[in-house]
């Protein structure tokens, strides 16, 4: 299928934790693309001062606000990894915001001139998000791979990095919702080149003004 494209071309990134969807959008923002950090949008979005934060110490209480001001993250891991309502009250109170605040991004980069722009979304499927995006990829990993990097990124137990993937959508199931699939179970290097490979399409979207993607 061949689309004209009229504005940015909006693609999002995700997949499950562990998964390597940062490593790919960095790969990408060093090939020169607009990205657009999930990591960062939550981080705005429950600044001191900002009608998140307000909301979620006031549910959750002093514990998790550190001396600074800032949210304990690690706290609410902890927290909502064992609570499920208390996760879903975390949810409701962020998502509106980072949504907000990525619109507001995608449209700056759009009066700016990107051509393409790249949103990493951790939570696309389950907050019913990719209407919005033009394309998604989904980065996949072998769960035991997926563990191992949790346990050393965050520094947590096995138990820890599975209770945290038995609480997100299962990897098989954002794998048959992709648009275009990356898969992460061999080097860093394979994957450097699966996306660069993607960049290449990413070239030919904006040279020619067509959608043209095979997976």
């Amino acid at each position: 299928m061949v689309e004209t494209i009229k504005k940015v071309f909006k693609v999002a990134v995700t997949g499950g934790a562990g998964a390597g969807k940062s490593f790919v959008c960095n790969r990408l923002k060093d090939l020169g693309i607009k990205i657009i950090s999930s990591d960062t949008l939550a981080r705005e979005a429950v600044a001191p001062g900002s009608t998140a934060h307000e909301k979620i110490s006031n549910y959750f209480g002093a514990k998790v606000v550190l001396s600074d001001g800032t949210l304990n993250r690690q706290m609410l891991r902890r927290i909502i990894v064992n609570d499920n309502a208390a996760r879903l009250s975390l949810e409701r109170f962020i998502h509106p915001e980072i949504s907000k605040l990525m619109q507001q991004k995608m449209a700056h980069a759009e009066q700016h001139g990107d051509r393409v722009v790249v949103v990493e979304v951790p939570l696309l499927f389950e907050l019913g998000m990719e209407e919005q995006f033009d394309l998604v990829v989904v980065v996949s990993a072998d769960r035991k791979l997926r563990v191992k990097r949790l346990m050393d990124r965050d520094n947590v137990s096995r138990d820890q990095a599975e209770e945290l993937l038995n609480v997100q959508m299962p990897d098989q199931e954002k794998v048959e919702r992709a648009g275009f699939l990356l898969s992460n179970d061999g080097s860093k290097e394979q994957l450097i080149s699966s996306v660069d490979r993607l960049y290449e399409k990413f070239l030919k979207i904006t040279q020619k003004g067509s959608k043209v993607l095979d997976t």
